[in-house]
């Protein structure tokens, strides 16, 4: 019996797709050319260092969509959310960023008068960019167009604040430096990560590899659902405009509703009659470095790293071995291996001083060149919405008109999205999406 669904893709976007439709009761075949799932937030196994992320993904309390999707999955327990934003300057000295006594927007008060990575003058302009936020927010149209840079120094932001603190948070959350960063993504990860909600910006590390999310008992109690891996999709059937299948090696598949749930590079290929348009999208890339160390390294659970390359580590198995994060990290793509882990441990032991008394026994470096979309200013009328020119197809990712940037946030909702389109088109709508806390 053809399915009802063909959904492309097995990344965040695709598998929420799925989820949706297939508790829904829909007939759904996910298609995904990988022999895993996760797309561009995933786990395989490496020989000598077992099972690793690509990179080290987390969420915050205000991806609601995204934490609905786990709830679906059954793996909520495996989340661990920490109420601490350790911010670690070079020497080793600690500034930790978390909720005090006061309600929301003031309940960071305590500690941001604690915090001794900047200096007073910084605070002001912090606080000052903060009130300018809650202000605009909503009322400035132009949002889209400017960058973040060119916003923060319209808000007389002094150079140390944009260095130590905005561009800190925003780069590791947009993946993309602030002079080529719409503004209006600046604003959205601080007013709903840490101004909304007293919560909503508490962190929330996976305990296990990411791949162990998305492979859950929670698609057996679907048995409407397919998850097929390894099955490249060459094309979208198409007859009198309207979508009715795929091809996969060689082979038709039917379907009454077909979604494409790949990044946008690849998007406009599978259905050349959709037109699909995305001149206007380039790529920004993230740089994972793995270390594995004879003994403990340090005792905190994480923490964001100022002033050099490194941007934030993870830390697991102890303090044992260390995940580290650098977005928007195109110049470290042209680096030799051993130059990136050569520079990598250098700047660590800065942070961490029980990284000089440690031996390094393993180290894996994950180059993710397309690890999202670049988020410039005016690429937001570019994005696409669900529905296309070509009846019965429809768009998911996080690249599509989601409200978000390119976050796993961004690529469950829009997931949810074309879910709700598929089921009208199906004649039986229905509503996934959660609303944003704000």
């Amino acid at each position: 019996m053809a399915a009802d669904v063909i959904v492309i893709g097995g990344g965040v976007a695709g598998l929420a797709a799925t989820a949706a439709l297939g508790r829904a009761g829909w007939r759904v075949e996910l298609l995904e050319a990988r022999p895993h799932l996760g797309g561009r937030a995933t786990s395989y196994a490496l020989p000598n260092s077992g099972v690793i992320d690509n990179c080290q993904h987390i969420l915050l309390r205000c991806c609601v969509n995204l934490l609905d999707f786990y709830e679906r999955m059954g793996v909520t327990d495996r989340v661990e959310f920490g109420k601490d934003i350790p911010f670690v300057e070079p020497g080793g000295r600690v500034s930790h960023f978390q909720r005090g006594a006061l309600p929301a927007p003031l309940h960071f008060t305590e500690s941001f008068l604690r915090m001794s990575f900047l200096s007073w003058a910084d605070k002001v302009c912090v606080a000052r960019g903060f009130l300018a936020i809650l202000w605009e927010r909503g009322r400035r149209e132009d949002l889209e167009e400017i960058s973040m840079l060119d916003w923060l120094r319209e808000k007389g932001q002094s150079p140390s604040a944009i260095e130590r603190f905005w561009r800190q948070v925003l780069v590791s959350a947009i993946n993309e430096e602030l002079d080529r960063m719409a503004a209006i993504h600046g604003f959205q990860v601080f007013w709903l990560g840490f101004l909304a909600s007293s919560t909503s910006y508490e962190m929330g590390v996976p305990t296990v590899p990411l791949g162990e999310l998305y492979t859950s008992g929670a698609w057996d109690k679907m048995p409407n659902v397919s998850i097929r891996l390894r099955q490249p999709v060459e094309r979208v059937l198409v007859s009198d405009g309207v979508a009715r299948g795929v091809v996969v090696n060689g082979e038709e598949r039917a379907a009454k509703v077909v979604v494409s749930a790949v990044p946008f590079e690849k998007a406009a290929a599978l259905a050349p009659e959709a037109g699909i348009d995305v001149s206007a999208f380039t790529h920004s890339s993230i740089t994972g470095i793995h270390f594995w160390f004879d003994r403990p390294v340090t005792a905190l659970p994480y923490g964001t790293l100022l002033d050099r390359n490194l941007q934030w580590f993870f830390s697991k198995d102890g303090g044992r071995y260390l995940q580290l994060v650098v977005s928007a990290s195109k110049p470290w793509l042209k680096l030799p291996r051993q130059e990136v882990i050569d520079l990598a441990l250098a700047e660590l032991a800065e942070y961490l001083p029980g990284v000089r008394a440690a031996r390094l026994e393993n180290a894996q470096v994950v180059k993710e060149a397309r690890a999202t979309y670049s988020a410039l200013p005016g690429l937001g009328k570019h994005r696409p919405g669900n529905r296309t020119k070509l009846g019965n197809f429809v768009l998911a990712g996080d690249w599509t008109r989601t409200g978000w940037p390119s976050t796993m946030e961004g690529a469950a909702r829009s997931g949810y999205m074309a879910a709700e389109v598929v089921t009208e088109m199906l004649g039986k709508p229905e509503r996934f999406l959660l609303p944003d806390i704000a």
